[in-house]
């Protein structure tokens, strides 16, 4: 053998685990040495040495303390958690033997290793070997309790029979001193032949433990049999009584009248036949009792006369709710579908998506008028257990049926409108993800045949008109999103809400605080001072809230003061009634500023305005990103930092400013979390503003992705954005050019009063939004190399 090339390497000692070449591990690392040395491998190839401790509970070992043989490890992912901890997900490369260990200065294990070569890898006896390793690991995981078949599949894909070995050692739920042997076995065949070993024993301890099992599950249900048949011997002639045959007469008489499919009926009446058998006060009789009541209480047959009247429809649509008229064309489309194929199944998956107040849930309950249908509504908000949409099996104490069963059954017809509400607030937990049995409810060519798991029969589902309600799609699943038909309910202008308000929100509450005698007059000013400095919302849900506060008010003067109307509300009353304002205007900058560039972001509520700061001080070059910013916008910042740095001669930057200062960029409310990339154009103008020394406008507002070539690409939320925008006083917005097809939906009397600049390159965007340009540094002669030296140290 030739002379092997060493290499010094950081070193964390594991403890009760072994690494495997050609495998993946995750690992948590805490120990303060451990962490210090992943910092430098991090920094150092990400490259890393993983060795087993002799004894796990040493908390700092010594280099005599830990195994030899270990692995080298690339680092794939590395995530520092709240608790300090970092969370990693390393790939074993290669075995190595450590020739020294020792603690470095910085605190942390160092080894010098050499890796060692696998040897013998070919041979019909290492063949056979693999074969017989790879058939008892198939026996192995089909046993074990712990180990789901999906690791069979991904661990037996290897044809080199030394990876086999190694990726089937690491799926054993053995002992570290187990796998350590195998991990110090360099030659294939005798690490083989430990491995068929190992697994002979493990699969013979398996089958021990299942036939123990078995013997001790039989004696268990001997013994509960022979109760149960003694206590029934005892009162089966006690217990039965003429009340227990008139409900058994009553729920068969429901069962053949309800109209229920042949199989349903039929498994009805077996149930009946056994509750029939049964002492009517055992516990078995109430939930056989409890099954039937909901088995007789659904509607099988019962519909809802279908109201097919597109004129009507509209008329009805119009006097629930202003505007909204791509929703509304929807629901005449689908009415006039209905009218022309009334046997067609139902296929439309409806989701209203928008922010809170817009008329989600309400505009459903206008659905199921126009069309003369029930109306019924799941709330899906916090619901975590999939058990809750398809219910529990009825071995369980206390079980019902899920939460689509039960509204079928209080809508008492086949065919309601059912709104799922807050469909993007479901989670995900140990007891299974609602969303995926919602995947069934919601794909027409299955909710005919749905099954809840609580009745165990199909229920037919295809009649119900599904309408689903979220704020945001980004935490709805893709196939789920994939059976909805999306439409986007966007936050209201301000003319809009003068119109809710006028023609909805203040007769309704007028009548419900008994002021109709009196009269109450709202002008359209004090209407406009009430949505601006008093709510903050895309929708008018608080606006209707301040409006009923206004009514309370001047219902007590009434009972009170004997006070006679008719009452004018004007702007000096209104800060009377309800205080002064609670919000100040969203008003644009008034001044250009360095450093300061106006953005627009989008929220669930709506459009906002951001302002991202930037300030550069003495340093190292560092760069700072707060305000509470997520993952995407920290990676569009220093994207914009880049493309300034790579044409800092041409924005008249000096270069060596990035070596010698630190940029700090912060964006202002730092309560408020905010993500999304929209806001590199924003951050790009302000960073070139403050290191160019060139003001940025006031009267310009800006939105879209920027790449590292300073290419703006497209946003989402235009319209909020621009509402947003209009309603601070900004009258220019530059947008991404791909935006143009979202201009459609902006209202006419917004468009008409906006500047839209449509760009594709950040060098479109500067003539616009700075003061003026910067000049230029003069170019540096090729050679120069002095300055180059400079600028590099």
């Amino acid at each position: 053998m030739g002379e092997q090339r060493t290499e010094r390497l950081p070193m964390v000692p594991l403890r009760e685990a072994v690494v495997f070449p050609n495998t993946l591990v995750p690992f948590v690392v805490g120990r303060s040495s451990s962490l210090t040395a992943v910092e430098r491998a991090l920094g150092q190839g990400r490259r890393i040495f993983l060795a087993c401790q002799r004894d796990a509970a040493i908390d700092d070992p010594m280099p005599e303390q830990v195994r030899s043989v270990g692995t080298v490890a690339r680092i794939v992912q590395s995530l520092k958690v709240a608790s300090g901890n970092v969370r990693m997900l390393v790939e074993g490369e290669a075995r190595a033997r450590a020739l020294e260990i020792e603690r470095d200065p910085g605190g942390f294990l160092a080894a010098q290793i050499v890796r060692l070569d696998e040897r013998g890898r070919g041979g019909a006896a290492v063949g056979e070997l693999a074969r017989r390793a790879a058939e008892l690991f198939e026996r192995y995981v089909e046993s074990h309790p712990s180990l789901p078949p999906e690791t069979m599949l991904s661990t037996l894909k290897s044809d080199d029979p030394g990876r086999l070995a190694d990726t089937i050692a690491a799926s054993l739920v053995v002992s570290a001193e187990v796998k350590q042997d195998l991990l110090e076995r360099t030659l294939v065949l005798e690490r083989l032949e430990r491995l068929v070993q190992v697994l002979e024993q493990e699969n013979e301890r398996l089958m021990l433990d299942r036939r123990l099992d078995q013997t001790v599950k039989e004696r268990v249900e001997k013994a509960q049999r022979d109760f149960y048949l003694s206590e029934k011997l005892k009162a089966i002639q006690s217990e039965l009584g003429g009340g227990a045959e008139e409900e058994i007469a009553r729920l068969r008489e429901q069962i053949e009248s309800r109209g229920m499919p042949e199989d349903v009926r039929s498994k009805a009446l077996a149930e009946l036949r056994r509750l029939e058998a049964m002492p009517a006060s055992s516990a078995e009789a109430t939930v056989s009792r409890t099954w039937l009541d909901w088995i007789v209480g659904l509607p099988w047959s019962e519909r809802s006369r279908e109201r097919r009247d597109i004129a009507r429809a509209r008329r009805v649509l119009d006097e629930d709710h202003h505007g909204l008229e791509r929703v509304k064309e929807r629901i005449l489309e689908y009415l006039a579908v209905r009218r022309l194929a009334p046997r067609g199944r139902q296929r439309t998956i409806l989701c209203f998506v928008g922010p809170p107040g817009v008329g989600k849930t309400s505009l459903a309950r206008s659905i199921a008028r126009a069309t003369g249908r029930r109306f019924v509504r799941v709330s899906l908000g916090g619901v975590r257990d999939e058990a809750e949409i398809r219910g529990h099996r009825r071995t369980y104490v206390g079980a019902f049926p899920g939460r689509i069963v039960q509204m079928l059954r209080k809508a008492t017809t086949v065919n309601p409108v059912m709104l799922l509400d807050e469909l993007d607030k479901m989670s995900t937990d140990f007891r299974g993800d609602p969303s995926a049995a919602l995947l069934e409810v919601l794909d027409p060519e299955q909710n005919h045949a749905f099954v809840d798991h609580y009745l165990d029969v199909e229920v037919d589902l295809s009649q119900v008109f599904f309408i689903a309600t979220a704020n945001v799609l980004h935490t709805v699943p893709p196939p789920l999103l994939d059976r909805l038909e999306v439409l986007r309910l966007p936050g209201y202008t301000l003319a809009e809400k003068l119109a809710i308000a006028r023609r909805f929100l203040l007769p309704r509450l007028v009548d419900e605080h008994g002021l109709a005698r009196q009269g109450v007059e709202v002008p359209d000013d004090t209407l406009r001072l009430l949505i601006e400095r008093y709510t903050r919302e895309a929708g008018v849900r608080n606006l209707e809230r301040e409006l009923a506060a206004v009514m309370r008010k001047l219902a007590r003067r009434v009972v009170e003061e004997k006070a006679t109307g008719p009452f004018t509300i004007d702007e000096q009353e209104l800060a009377a009634l309800l205080g002064p304002p609670k919000f100040r205007r969203a008003e644009a900058r008034r001044d250009a500023e360095l450093g300061v560039a106006t953005g627009l972001a989008w929220t669930a509520w709506g459009g906002e305005l951001l302002a991202p700061e930037v300030a550069v001080v003495q340093g190292k070059g560092r760069l700072e990103v707060t305000g509470q910013i997520g993952s995407v916008m920290n990676e569009s910042a220093r994207a914009a930092l880049t493309y300034v740095r790579s044409r800092a001669a041409e924005l008249g930057i000096e270069p060596a400013t990035f070596e010698t200062h630190d940029v700090h960029i912060h964006v202002p409310e730092g309560a408020i979390p905010k993500d999304g990339p929209s806001a590199g154009v924003a951050l790009a103008v302000a960073l070139v503003s403050r290191l160019a020394g060139v003001p940025a406008r006031a009267d310009v507002a800006m939105t879209g992705e920027v790449t590292l070539r300073g290419k703006v690409l497209p946003v989402g939320g235009v319209k909020e954005k621009l509402l947003a925008a209009h309603r601070a006083g900004l009258r220019t917005v530059i947008l991404p050019r791909e935006n143009d097809k979202d201009l459609v939906e902006l209202p006419e009397d917004v468009a008409g009063e906006l500047e839209i600049v449509l760009v594709e390159h950040l060098d479109e965007v500067l003539p616009r939004a700075l003061e003026r340009l910067p000049a230029a540094l003069p170019i540096v002669p090729p050679g120069d190399e002095s300055t180059d030296a400079e600028r590099t140290h």
